[in-house]
């Protein structure tokens, strides 16, 4: 398993041809109240760079989660916090 962080501060666990991924814990207390969450349906495929998911709080403007190209393979819909390495 390797985890990656990126500059725009989402985490990326690599787990064989699997990638689970997030916001990290930093940004999402920045956040403030979140107004808006467009998450990306199961099938959806993507490439680098291009927005996957979409969050949108009172206190800062939208936040275009970009990871690494892919097939989304599973939606977590519910709210958790961040697993700790």
């Amino acid at each position: 398993m390797t985890v990656l962080f990126t500059t725009d501060h989402e985490w990326l666990r690599i787990e064989g041809d699997v990638a689970p991924s997030g916001l990290l814990t930093t940004p999402q207390s920045q956040l403030g109240d979140v107004v808006f969450v467009e998450l990306p349906k199961v099938g959806r495929s993507f490439k680098k760079a291009e927005a996957a998911a979409v969050v949108e709080s009172v206190k800062r403007p939208p936040t275009s989660m970009r990871r690494i190209s892919g097939e989304v393979l599973e939606v977590n819909g519910r709210s958790r916090p961040n697993p700790r390495w």
